[in-house]
C-alpha cells in the first residue's frame, strides 16, 4: 500500500468513527440535556402513536365509527412529530433514538398489551398518557429555556397545544360514557 492510499484508508477511517457532530453555538452541555429530554419525548411519542394506533385497531362497540375515526386522526398527529423531534435533535448535534428496544428502554409512557381494552377505558388511558406527555414537554421546555434554545422550545409550545386538544377530545368522547373523565 502507497502512502497515499495509507492516508486515503486513515482519512476514511476518520470519518467514518468521528461523532455525528452539527454546528451550534449551544454549549455541548445544552446539547447534551436538550438531546436527553427530547429523545426521551420522542420515545414516549412512538410508543403513545403505537397505543393510539393499536386501540383505533381494537376498537369495538356502538361509538366504533367515530372512536375509530377519533383515534386514527390522533395517531397520524402524534406520528407527525416524529420526524421534526428527531430532526431537531440532530440540529443541535445530538444523537437520536435509533431502534425499537431503543424506544422501549427510553419511554415513560407504559405499553397496553390486553387482548381486549373496554372503549371507554382505551379513552381514558390515552386522556391520561396525553396529560402526561403535555407535562413532559413542559419539562422540556423548561430545559430549553434554561440553555436559550427558543426553536426547539417554539416546536414544544405547538405540541403542548396540540395534546391538549386531543386530551380534551379524548375527554369529550367519554363523557357520555358516565365516566366523566376526572
Amino acid at each position: 500500500m502507497t502512502a497515499t492510499d495509507t492516508k486515503k484508508r486513515q482519512n476514511l477511517v476518520s470519518k467514518r468513527d468521528a461523532p455525528l457532530l452539527t454546528p451550534t453555538d449551544l454549549e455541548s452541555t445544552a446539547t447534551k440535556d436538550i438531546a436527553g429530554a427530547m429523545n426521551a419525548i420522542l420515545a414516549d411519542v412512538f410508543a403513545l402513536y403505537l397505543k393510539t394506533k393499536n386501540f383505533h385497531w381494537h376498537m369495538s362497540g356502538p361509538h366504533f365509527r367515530d372512536y375509530h375515526l377519533l383515534l386514527d386522526e390522533q395517531a397520524d398527529q402524534i406520528f407527525a412529530m416524529t420526524d421534526p423531534i428527531a430532526e431537531r435533535v440532530r440540529k443541535l448535534g445530538g444523537l437520536t433514538i435509533r431502534s425499537i428496544g431503543d424506544i422501549a428502554r427510553r419511554q415513560r409512557l407504559s405499553d397496553n398489551n390486553a387482548d381486549y381494552v373496554e372503549p371507554s377505558d382505551m379513552l381514558a388511558e390515552l386522556r391520561e398518557d396525553n396529560k402526561t406527555l403535555a407535562a413532559s414537554l413542559r419539562e422540556a421546555h423548561n430545559v430549553c429555556d434554561e440553555h436559550r434554545d427558543i426553536a426547539t422550545a417554539s416546536l414544544i409550545e405547538v405540541w403542548i397545544d396540540e395534546t391538549e386538544r386531543r386530551t380534551w377530545f379524548l375527554f369529550e368522547s367519554s363523557r357520555h360514557e358516565g365516566t366523566g373523565g376526572h
